[in-house]
């Protein structure tokens, strides 16, 4: 039923209420969704479509395009060719950014960092990420990621939303949408954000985490890193719990007659979310509150998973929401943009990063719940082979590289020790099995159950989904 229909039904019914004395309120209860304290929220009748592998998500954003060529597409050959100028045949007129475009050569910068092959399946993984190399037999790397957009704001929001245009339900909005709520105490979708040490990052907007068009009820709740997680948890000196309820109480009796006066859609989301934010209250401040985690959960994560704001913090928090039904947890971690003075920044946001993510990884593990949780890895596109900039013997920086990049994904419904796609000598194109944004997005969904073509929602005369009208599930890269 498409929402004009919906809305046209819910007006008949109130016509009919309308003229039934005393019955009229006893009806809404009939329009409105399930009642706010029930357990959990359903997701849409049919889904998921099949046998899920995975019943959430945990996605390890890393804002700004990290290099592959740095971390994990080892390419030898570069040596060879190190200070000559990019070939034509290679590069094939590809269209560059304002920051290079000027450039009178292109010189082709190795990577300063030594490689080596581990684990079992033999993965190369650079000296930057000593502790990911532990964990490469449970990860699956795609090295053949591909995108559309060169420039930052296009290229996050087409990942996240499936368009390069803002305004569309992001991949945690339509997750939500289709699979509704595990837990009744804490929101479907979460957000997180680490700044970095380097203070330089890309700007990550809320639309980003935004609802699009679908109900505002499924948009991403971003927590903060100071002050109460989310803003007005607390409430204010002097107003006891019990007077909170009352308010509410009568509070959604208003919104009820506005509701069954308007039928807006919003109404009712703003019901449940004030049933929410009172039921986070309580659930919130015992999430965060990691005096019960033993000493070993720190030595896993590193010291920085005491500190509210970093990316350990954050990954720790991600397992601890996992544990408490959240459905799809988004966390963001900024400063891999490196046009310049990359041999410096480089290693900061990979020290800041690498222990906790697989830290991650280990701890779901060990905890029996990564067969059932999908851990996804990487950036909004790569970095060029040829240095932005001047070149010098202690120096270099790379430019936005949308034609090939790197991500990796652990987990539910996922392969273990296992690597796609190739690219050719100067990691600037896919030789092999390419994997567009749109098929990604589509493997995460069928991990969750979920047909790509058949999550829609209707809008402005026509049914969008995530994958736009493009997207094939990476079998390759799916478990048994």
């Amino acid at each position: 039923m498409t929402p004009c229909e919906e809305h046209r039904l819910h007006l008949t019914r109130r016509a009919l209420f309308g003229r039934a004395s005393g019955i009229g309120l006893a009806a809404l209860a009939s329009l409105l969704p399930e009642p706010a304290r029930a357990k959990g929220q359903p997701g849409l009748p049919g889904f998921p479509n099949f046998a899920p592998k995975a019943r959430r998500v945990i996605y390890l954003f890393q804002s700004g395009g990290p290099s592959q060529m740095e971390l994990f597409d080892y390419k030898p050959r570069l040596k060879e060719f190190s200070g000559t100028n990019l070939p034509e045949s290679v590069r094939m007129g590809q269209r560059l950014t304002q920051m290079s475009a000027t450039q009178s050569a292109f010189p082709v910068v190795p990577s300063k960092y030594s490689f080596a092959q581990h684990g079992q399946s033999g993965a190369w993984v650079s000296e930057l990420l000593p502790h990911l190399a532990k964990v490469v037999d449970k990860l699956t790397f795609i090295k053949s990621m591909h995108t559309e957009a060169i420039n930052h704001d296009p290229a996050v929001t087409f990942l996240q939303t499936g368009s390069q245009i803002s305004g569309r339900p992001s991949m945690g909005s339509w997750v939500a949408y289709g699979l509704g709520a595990e837990t009744a105490d804490l929101p479907a979708f979460v957000v997180m954000i680490s700044p970095g040490q380097g203070g330089s990052g890309q700007p990550l907007y809320d639309r980003l985490w935004g609802s699009g068009f679908l109900p505002t009820r499924y948009q991403g709740v971003k927590f903060r890193s100071v002050g109460d997680p989310v803003l007005y948890l607390t409430d204010p000196a002097g107003f006891p719990r019990e007077n909170r309820r009352a308010y509410l109480d009568a509070l959604g009796e208003l919104n009820q007659l506005k509701y069954a006066e308007f039928g807006d859609p919003e109404i009712s989301t703003r019901i449940a979310q004030y049933e929410m934010a009172f039921r986070m209250q309580a659930s919130v401040p015992e999430l965060v509150d990691l005096s019960k985690e033993p000493a070993g959960t720190f030595a896993l994560y590193g010291e920085d998973a005491r500190k509210p704001g970093t990316f350990a913090y954050n990954c720790l928090l991600a397992r601890r929401l996992a544990e408490r039904g959240v459905r799809f947890i988004q966390l963001y971690h900024r400063d891999w943009d490196h046009h310049g003075n990359l041999p410096k920044g480089l290693p900061k946001v990979c020290k800041e990063t690498d222990q906790a993510a697989a830290a991650l990884i280990t701890d779901l593990d060990q905890r029996g719940m990564l067969d059932e949780t999908l851990v996804v890895w990487g950036g909004e596109f790569g970095r060029t082979v040829y240095c932005q900039g001047r070149l010098t013997p202690s120096d270099y920086g790379r430019d936005h590289h949308p034609r090939c990049f790197t991500v990796w994904l652990a987990g539910g419904g996922i392969r273990r020790g296992f690597s796609l796609g190739e690219t050719d000598d100067y990691c600037y194109n896919v030789t092999a099995d390419p994997v567009h944004v749109h098929d990604l997005q589509a493997t995460i969904l069928h991990c969750l159950g979920i047909d790509h073509t058949r999550l829609t929602y209707r809008f402005q005369g026509r049914y969008f989904r995530l994958t736009d009208v493009h997207g094939n599930v990476v079998k390759q890269v799916l478990g048994a």
